[in-house]
């Protein structure tokens, strides 16, 4: 468990939970499941002290659920909410190589739009996670990143308290930048400050994970191009189906998961929008910032979803070209047999008639009587090989270069 005192100018760390409510700023109480499950009754005594209420048995499982799908509640003292997020080992690299970065590495501390590193995820009834049905297919490692973890809030005047999953990358990176204070660039300072109240640090910490879902969706997108590729090769067979109704499934897991997260950031808007209004204009700025920040990060769950269903309607057209595709390959097959069928059916019929058992039959008994038939098939076939040709029937496909 760790406890972070934040102040608008510094972050300092705190042994053990507080006593007694923060002079100035307030205190992150962050744990894991297990964490919150062991040490429940004296966070609950802290709770009460500090924020004026306990968290009700109700909210108490749903923090400690890791099959939780993404959701917010309220009472008249704290909001609780539950965002999913992407499993640790599966996360998309933050630069956008194949390289996996640090846990430990601090990100400068800015707004939420830019933070990346992290995603989150949820269904309506989600799993612990998502293991495609082949996953020892080549592209299973793209799949597997769909495999999700809840990340809970519990959000006071004074206190936020957060549960994570064990190893959890969002307490890693905001703890590092947090302690690490503002980061500087060329000399000057980049977005030094601090998170002003406990919503402001939920809100980072939820965009910093729907950000994640952006390096996940081109992942795919790039997974998806090569397949689109490969399905519109009509002259090689397409045998990986397994791995395309696998990213057909997780995309459709992903459109239940960012439903779930809209429905969640909804409700949170709609109930800051319900709180009482400041009185000061400094503070009337920070909830005018909270406001933004919370359109922010619905917008951002809007970009993802509208990326999803356009990867499906990719992911469903490459299928449809590819039957097309081996449809019309075989309409050029089948025409050419019938062409080739048709140029021999009279040449058979002036075999076969010199062929029968008469005897008297013209041309048979003449010594040039073999040349004339072999010529009159050769007339014959030219004369149908240049029929069939300007009916374009025997014209290959010229293919477009670009």
């Amino acid at each position: 468990m760790r406890v972070l005192h934040i102040s608008p100018l510094y972050a300092q760390p705190v042994d053990g939970l507080p006593t007694q409510a923060a002079t100035t700023g307030f205190y992150w109480v962050s744990c894991t499941r297990s964490e919150l499950e062991a040490q429940l009754p004296s966070i609950q005594t802290m709770l009460a002290r500090l924020g004026g209420s306990a968290l009700v048995d109700l909210h108490v499982s749903d923090l400690l659920n890791p099959a939780i799908p993404s959701n917010y509640d309220y009472t008249s003292v704290y909001d609780v909410l539950v965002f999913r997020r992407l499993a640790n080992a599966h996360l998309p690299p933050l630069n956008g190589s194949h390289a996996t970065a640090s846990p430990a590495v601090a990100a400068p501390l800015g707004p939420p739009a830019v933070m990346t590193g992290t995603g989150s995820a949820a269904s309506s009834a989600p799993p612990p996670s998502h293991n495609p049905a082949h996953s020892g297919q080549r592209e299973a490692p793209v799949l597997q990143r769909v495999e999700t973890q809840p990340v809970g809030f519990a959000l006071y005047d004074q206190i936020l308290l957060s549960v994570h999953p064990d190893g959890c990358f969002v307490l890693e990176n905001f703890w590092q930048r947090l302690i690490s204070g503002p980061a500087k660039t060329d000399g000057r300072q980049v977005s030094a400050k601090m998170p002003v109240e406990p919503a402001d640090l939920m809100l980072r910490m939820v965009n910093g994970m729907v950000d994640g879902y952006l390096d996940l969706r081109r992942t795919l997108t790039r997974q998806i191009d090569h397949w689109q590729m490969a399905l519109l090769k009509p002259n090689k067979r397409f045998s990986n189906w397994a791995s395309v109704l696998d990213v057909r499934l997780a995309l459709h897991q992903l459109d239940e998961i960012c439903e779930d997260q809209r429905a969640a950031v909804q409700d949170w808007t709609e109930a800051l929008e319900g709180w009482p209004p400041e009185h000061t204009p400094a503070r009337q700025h920070e909830r005018e910032l909270l406001r933004v920040r919370s359109r922010d990060v619905l917008e951002h769950i809007e970009r993802v979803t509208h990326h999803i269903h356009r990867m499906e309607q990719s992911a469903e057209t490459a299928v449809q070209m590819h039957f097309s595709a081996q449809s019309n390959r075989a309409n050029d097959i089948m025409r050419t047999l019938t062409t080739v069928t048709a140029i021999f059916l009279p040449l058979n019929l002036i075999a076969g008639i010199f062929g029968m058992n008469f005897e008297f039959i013209p041309l048979v008994h003449k010594k040039d009587g073999f040349i004339w038939a072999l010529v009159a098939m050769v007339i014959i076939t030219v004369v149908l090989v240049a029929y069939f040709w300007r009916r374009r029937y025997l014209e290959s496909e010229d293919r477009e270069t670009p």
